[in-house]
């Protein structure tokens, strides 16, 4: 507990002094002051995700929020001193959210495993922000961080939050919770003498054990709870994807997570964890790459979202074409494994209605590309409007953010992104974002 502690506060120092050392990325967002209007003269507006665009519109905004939409351009003497941003040849959109990030790392394989053991907690606070950076930038406004180690992100989490350092807006799980031996088990790979000084609160044996490790995240301050039902492909134990945690455990979890007000993100690849996950609970489902019909039943009876990180298998194709022997042995047969089956949940899915939220596993893919993941999506069976709505009305709905973002209303954060072309024919095009805007503050506007 002693060391859980020190590496957050640590984490909080070294995300301050990045706010106080890098002041020129923190200055690159215009910031209106307060009570000023900004017009956003949009060319479509795209302002419900899941209902057809509008032709020319303006976005009136104030102090961070969206006040009022207009049909047409709106001279700005009708609201004297506005600032008037210019989008009139580009497609207008809610910002976008990625359900399922790792923002401290994109390092694969061995890469990963020997920077986890060299680089400081400082080294990967810098890492975890420029990360933050890219992603901001690629159109993301709000992510949802699924674990990480120190106490970083949910550090960077609070920086972003107040416009201290640019990035998008944070969810975050703190350290994620497996069974022991399990995906979540920091000690995999190491020897037995490295191993006995390992710290591994986050590891549950049990009923009473899961229970604490769910309440000593929770009086960490986190967001989200993560735990892992099944084996995971990237973790160095030779028990498979399947389930690796019982009934009386799962429960534990997710009714300690749900007593405490958290949604419950479940890490699972094989169905029999995954079913096991949806009859204990589970809020989402990420990965999920093994469907059978019970897990259709139960997604359909449950409303849980599936988030099926299609993006997984890009990282894992870049990083064996840059380096073949990136994975060792026994993870380099799951990989290949993930990557010849991706995909196919979905499109058991999509037929079937279950609720899908926009997630790319950022982290294993490299940060500032999870677009891609819309690709992805589309050449498994969504429309590119159902992929634009996972990532922003889903993805919403998902994270309890409903009321704050996903879709462009009075009262909501002024989130905001503009793209060339149209998203709703060519959903790529939602790889180049030229126009960033969080809580009213432009971050990007290339010209």
């Amino acid at each position: 507990m002693k060391t859980m502690l020190t590496g957050a506060v640590c984490a909080l120092a070294w995300t301050m002094a990045l706010a106080t050392a890098l002041p020129a990325a923190a200055e690159t967002s215009v910031t209106p002051a307060p009570g000023a209007v900004t017009l956003i003269h949009a060319g479509r507006l795209l302002d419900h995700p899941g209902r057809a665009p509008r032709g020319p519109s303006t976005l009136v905004v104030r102090d961070g929020k969206v006040v009022e939409i207009r049909d047409g351009f709106i001279d700005a003497t009708a609201f004297p001193g506005a600032t008037v941003v210019d989008q009139r040849d580009r497609f207008v959109l809610p910002g976008l959210i990625d359900s399922h990030v790792h923002l401290v790392s994109d390092l694969p394989g061995q890469a990963w495993l020997v920077s986890s053991v060299t680089e400081s907690l400082p080294a990967q606070a810098y890492h975890a922000a420029d990360n933050a950076r890219k992603t901001l930038l690629a159109g993301f406004t709000t992510v949802r961080n699924l674990g990480d180690d120190g106490g970083v992100t949910l550090a960077l989490r609070d920086a972003t939050a107040e416009h201290r350092l640019p990035g998008p807006r944070i969810l975050d799980a703190g350290t994620s919770i497996s069974a022991t031996s399990g995906h979540m088990d920091g000690r995999l790979g190491f020897n037995d003498d490295v191993r006995a000084h390992m710290v591994h609160d986050n590891v549950c044996n049990g009923v009473d054990s899961c229970r604490e490790a769910v309440r000593l995240q929770v009086g960490r301050g986190v967001d989200v709870i993560k735990i892992a039902t099944t084996g995971g492909v990237n973790s160095r134990v030779g028990a498979g994807v399947g389930a690796q945690m019982f009934e009386d455990e799962a429960k534990a979890l997710i009714d300690t997570a749900h007593l405490y007000g958290k949604k419950v993100a479940v890490h699972a690849h094989g169905a029999d964890g995954i079913d096991l996950a949806l009859r204990m609970g589970a809020d989402s489902i990420e990965h999920g790459t093994l469907f059978d019909d019970e897990t259709i039943r139960l997604f359909q009876r449950s409303g849980a979202y599936y988030v099926p990180t299609l993006s997984t298998v890009n990282g894992y194709i870049a990083s064996l074409a840059a380096d073949p022997e990136a994975y060792p042995p026994d993870v380099l047969a799951k990989v290949r494994w993930r990557i010849d089956i991706t995909g196919r949940s979905l499109q058991r899915a999509v037929p079937a209605g279950v609720r899908i939220a926009f997630g790319t596993d950022a982290g294993v893919s490299k940060h500032g590309r999870n677009a891609d993941e819309f690709e992805l999506m589309v050449r498994y069976g969504m429309t590119p409007m159902s992929a634009i709505e996972a990532a922003t009305v889903n993805a919403a709905d998902l994270l309890g953010l409903s009321p704050e973002v996903g879709t462009l209303e009075p009262g909501k954060r002024a989130d905001v992104i503009a793209v060339a072309g149209d998203p709703l024919s060519d959903v790529t095009v939602l790889k180049t974002v030229a126009f960033v805007m969080r809580d009213g503050r432009i971050y990007k506007d290339e010209r």
